[in-house]
């Protein structure tokens, strides 16, 4: 991959045939550089630092000559004229790697690094580097080969905000030193470059939504660029220095872009969104991004591109094809045309919200140099032993003869704490290749990615996550490299680097490493068991909501979570009803995983409290980690006690005896203690638990505008759920209680203008027929429903064409949307934002109303709604059938409630005792 850039992991390298001996050193080296490599330069520069600190002199030359005495270091590649002259002169004949391998040999006098290529050389140089900064002085007679098993190794970059830009939406974030100040810190970029080599990366990914438009100008679209001429100029600097740089340490720049996107000076110039799911292709933007890449492919030909099909267009379909192959790959040929280039640079297409098996299809019969990415847990960690559907996916990614990269993607259920268990990520990194057939790592950053450089940890001067989260980068780095250490080895290795690290012995090491290792377990094992999503609409370490572990479904159940990035086990609501019904447990169950985790957190607590004392450096750092361990400790217990409760709850459901009832309240009553524990330890050592602040946050609450980001701020929510079942259970044993469906006052009709032609309206009530070309008929609804003024619109149309609705409103309005709730191509599918950023623009993520109706011969139905201010709009919704049932004024109350329609079990029966 001549001219490609590449990033690289930082290793601690066992003490090879390294000896003591009786002779005085010789402290003279000369260091022979067999050409004249970036890469070789920058290793024998790293080497000659290494060699110097040990109390060596050292001369760095490039002549060609073998000195004739003194300690003679000699590197280059295997073809290298000057390392086969040394072979045949030091009787030293190096041992043949693969792609960015390499062999160090050695007698009494002279040194060969031989690299299969220049980034082999590299790490050669790094390795003898690491081993002379080990033991002080240069290994005796070393003979060693190595390589890496993952072609491509590296980590990325988020090049957004927290939050949304004016006037902009989720990933329009131009480049400007307003918005990115560190994006123009050489200085940090040479910090973070060099920390990526020291691990042997040797890939960087930048993500952004749309980089053209910041990077080059287009001929016939000079009116598109996002920012002004200053800013131009810095960013071709930028760019420059960057990729210089990055070259150096063999690390392959990849630019990340989502599709379809377009600068927003471009969509005001021609009247439209910057980006529209449901939008079909049209030429002008095809053209705007045909030549967007072909610029930017001829301005930076050696930095790749990572394409994301989803998201930001309508997903899987031939539209998806058409994209890449018509516009994306076309565009890239362009640009090397106008090179007079004909090797390809790479292209890695992103396996997310399209079908990338079939895409790949397609691509390949045009352009060779493809690579695909898919996610590891999803948005988060979840296990090492992933499965169903999910890996079927990989599995067939991988077989199609290109790389599968596998991209350990958000980690939203980690952040803010810090996470580095050795063993978890040595066997995620064994299953990438085993169960997933995988030869690549894409690692996002353990915590903070939208607020990339920085930690959420309240310090002054803020942390960097670099800096915060070595340990992060070092364990997938080194495992991507090889992860077949011995785990005894891989003990003994954590033990030395954490003692290092924190100035104590290597058995007090060994208490950090359990600590690490104990606490690695729970957030997995949390999520994995009783979440809503793999995705980063929700924020774990934040708690959830009773109604969620008891009622998931209503609050969008992400099935992957548990068929795929989950062992075999079982949700809360199977548990209890396998209880209830006397049927064995299966697998992985959640009370099993509430007392595991609860050892978890005491094991790491007491493992860490016994390193404490001995901690001689970085005690600052050792005492965020050491409160870090104590409050995975009370999350675990807070979890624990509320998934009890859940259980206990859910048995009232079957049995209708209160007291079930009543033994759960000393249990939320406990969880509830231990989560005012963990907001008393963030209180003043976190800013925030969740990076993303957008209205995308929907677990365990709303994160709209920055807020609901702390653990003090979710404390109240979950002190008056308690309050509130407490409230209830009286309640019941007054009156006998309900889940007071019937008292919910009716939604009022909102005057609403349609302009859409040949559109009609109906009463929504029993017996009313729901499409005008099909005799479906509602057979219940629930009464508050009663009378809104529905919409007609034809099935057959919604599901070949789509829905379009154009209407007129003096007043805030919300459309009540009815989604059948099974995947079927004739039905539309619900607002998911882990496919879909833009499915929350509305307010329409969230279920409002739960299984809301039942239609003979139709799924469960669950309504949504979208939220528009006074003005013209249209609603343009995808293929699928759907029901528009009406206009409501935007402030009337809307309830969020399960009326248990249209489905054999109203799972949300018992909502109602958390939540009035």
């Amino acid at each position: 991959m001549k001219g490609f850039l590449v990033l690289v992991v930082s290793f601690v390298t066992l003490n090879l045939a390294a000896r003591a001996t009786d002779k005085p050193a010789d402290k003279n080296v000369t260091i022979v550089s067999a050409n004249n490599s970036p890469r070789l330069k920058y290793g024998t520069e790293k080497l000659t630092a290494a060699l110097q600190k040990a109390g060596y002199k050292v001369v760095l030359t490039a002549d060609g000559k073998l000195p004739a005495a003194g300690t003679t270091i000699v590197a280059g590649n295997y073809t290298d004229a000057l390392i086969k002259k040394a072979a045949v002169a030091w009787h030293m004949k190096p041992d043949t790697t693969g792609k960015e391998g390499f062999s160090i040999k050695s007698n009494e006098t002279a040194f060969i690094i031989a690299g299969t290529d220049a980034s082999g050389t590299l790490y050669g140089c790094m390795e003898l580097a690491e081993q002379v900064a080990n033991q002080k002085t240069l290994p005796e007679n070393i003979s060693l080969t190595d390589k890496p098993e993952m072609v491509l190794r590296g980590a990325c970059i988020g090049v957004q905000k927290p939050y949304y830009l004016p006037g902009r939406t989720v990933y329009e974030y131009p480049y400007t030193p307003e918005t990115f100040p560190w994006l123009y810190d050489k200085a940090l970029w040479v910090q973070y470059l060099d920390s990526l080599v020291a691990n042997r990366l040797n890939s960087l990914y930048l993500w952004n939504g749309h980089p053209f438009a910041s990077l080059v100008r287009i001929k016939d679209y000079p009116y598109a660029v996002e920012v002004d001429d200053a800013t131009f100029k810095k960013n071709e600097e930028l760019f420059a220095f960057l990729t210089t740089e990055a070259d150096k340490r063999g690390i392959w720049v990849i630019q990340m872009f989502y599709n379809i996107i377009v600068s927003k000076p471009f969509a005001e110039k021609n009247n439209m969104k910057t980006q529209d799911r449901n939008r079909p292709i049209i030429p002008l933007i095809a053209d705007y991004t045909r030549k967007s890449i072909a610029a930017f492919v001829a301005k930076y030909p050696n930095v790749g591109l990572m394409v994301a099909l989803g998201e930001a267009m309508e997903g899987v379909g031939q539209d998806d094809v058409d994209w890449f192959c018509k516009t994306i790959i076309p565009g890239v040929q362009d640009g090397l045309k106008m090179l007079g280039r004909k090797d390809e640079p790479p292209i890695v297409l992103r396996a997310h919200d399209t079908d990338a098996p079939r895409v790949m299809k397609d691509a390949l019969l045009i352009y060779k140099n493809l690579y695909t990415e898919a996610k590891f847990n999803g948005e988060a960690l979840t296990t090492y032993e992933p499965r169903g559907p999910w890996a079927e996916l990989h599995r067939t990614l991988s077989r199609i003869g290109t790389v599968q990269i596998e991209n350990v993607h958000i980690l939203a259920n980690l952040e803010p704490f810090r996470y580095g268990s050795p063993d978890f990520i040595q066997k995620c990194v064994q299953s990438m290749h085993s169960i997933y057939e995988a030869n690549g790592l894409h690692l996002y950053p353990q915590a903070s990615y939208w607020d990339w450089p920085y930690t959420a940890d309240k310090t002054q001067p803020r942390q960097l996550e670099i800096e915060r989260d070595w340990i992060w980068y070092r364990t997938w780095s080194r495992y991507a490299w090889n992860c077949t250490r011995d785990r005894h080895q891989e003990e003994e290795y954590w033990a030395g680097s954490l003692a290092d690290k924190f100035g104590c012995s290597a058995e007090q090491g060994k208490n950090i490493v359990e600590a690490y290792e104990q606490s690695g377990e729970i957030s997995p094992k949390i999520l994995r068991r009783y979440g809503i999503t793999d995705g980063n609409r929700q924020t774990m370490t934040l708690g959830m909501l009773m109604t969620q572990l008891i009622d998931p479904k209503r609050f969008g159940l992400f099935p992957l979570l548990y068929n795929s990035e989950a062992p075999f086990g079982e949700m809360i609501i199977e548990y209890a009803d396998k209880e209830a019904n006397e049927i064995p447990h299966v697998g992985e169950t959640p009370i099993a995983v509430a007392d595991e985790i609860i050892v978890h957190g005491d094991k790491s607590v007491a493992a860490i409290e016994k390193a404490a004392p001995h901690v001689t450096a970085n005690r600052d750092e050792f005492n965020r980690l050491k409160n870090d361990m104590y409050c995975y400790q009370s999350m675990a217990k807070f979890y624990a006690w509320k998934a009890r409760a859940a259980v206990q709850v859910l048995k009232f459901k079957y049995t209708n005896k209160i007291a079930d009832l009543e033994e759960a309240v000393p249990m939320l009553e406990k969880s509830v203690a231990f989560f005012k524990d963990l907001a008393g330890r963030t209180d003043t050592t976190y800013l925030y638990a969740n990076s993303m602040q957008t209205q995308q946050r929907k677990i365990p609450v709303n994160g709209k505008n920055a807020t609901m980001k702390t653990w003090v701020e979710l404390l109240p929510i979950y002190q008056r759920e308690l309050e509130n079942f407490k409230k209830h259970i009286e309640t019941l044993k007054k009156q006998g209680g309900g889940s007071g469906l019937a008292s919910i006052k009716p939604l009022n009709n909102a005057a609403v203008e349609i302009l859409t032609p040949n559109i009609t309206r109906y009463t929504f009530q029993k017996g009313a027929q729901v499409f005008p070309d099909l005799s479906a008929v509602v057979n219940d609804l629930p009464a508050f429903l009663k009378g809104l003024q529905g919409i007609y619109y034809s099935q057959g149309r919604q599901i070949t064409e789509g829905t379009s609705l154009n209407f007129k409103t003096a007043k805030p309005v919300k459309l009540l949307v009815a989604y059948f709730a099974e995947k079927n191509g004739a039905y539309l599918p619900e607002p998911t934002l882990e496919i879909d950023a833009s499915a929350d623009d509305y307010g329409q993520a969230q279920v409002k109303v739960a299984n809301a109706m039942a239609i003979e011969g139709f799924p469960a139905i669950n309504i949504h709604s979208f939220s528009f201010q006074p003005g013209t709009h249209t609603l343009t919704l995808g293929k699928g059938s759907c029901l528009l049932l009406g206009f409501i004024n935007d402030n009337d109350p809307l309830p969020v409630v399960d009326a248990g329609l249209g489905v054999s079990e109203n799972a949300g029966a018992l909502d109602w005792l958390f939540e009035k």
